[in-house]
């Protein structure tokens, strides 16, 4: 499924809600329903249920960090959540590497590239943040 196709499943309400309008956060829920799929695959191993436990929690972690932070608002605590989310992220890269005898290689190569896109992303929103400017679509 490519993020075009993904972006048309979404429902209105979460398409509505204001925090959608971060295209970081938006990228951060399709990995999440990658990482779901792809939880599939490394349950057909027993070394591969502690990536899951693992991989699904830090990759839950970066858009569930977005939610709580815009929810608290501009200031310290925003930044202080998207903070969290990039941790998350980069923690979620670490896991898809541990995880790579059980996945193909073109499937690592596109979530270690979604999770650059989606640091880059945040990391991006941290620095605008500061600047105290609202989220433009």
């Amino acid at each position: 499924m490519t993020y075009e196709e993904w972006e048309q499943s979404l429902h209105q309400r979460v398409k509505d809600d204001p925090v959608s309008r971060f295209f970081g956060y938006r990228k951060a829920l399709f990995l999440y329903d990658l990482v779901w799929k792809d939880c599939e695959r490394l349950t057909g191993d027993r070394r591969g249920k502690t990536v899951v436990d693992q991989i699904i929690r830090s990759a839950g972690s970066i858009s569930a960090n977005v939610e709580e932070g815009y929810g608290r608002g501009y200031g310290k605590e925003y930044a202080y959540f998207l903070r969290v989310a990039v941790g998350s992220a980069r923690e979620t890269k670490g896991w898809y590497w541990r995880g790579r005898q059980m996945l193909s290689k073109v499937i690592i190569d596109h979530r270690l590239s979604l999770l650059d896109e989606i640091i880059s992303l945040i990391v991006h929103e941290i620095n605008r943040q500061k600047k105290n400017r609202p989220i433009k679509k």
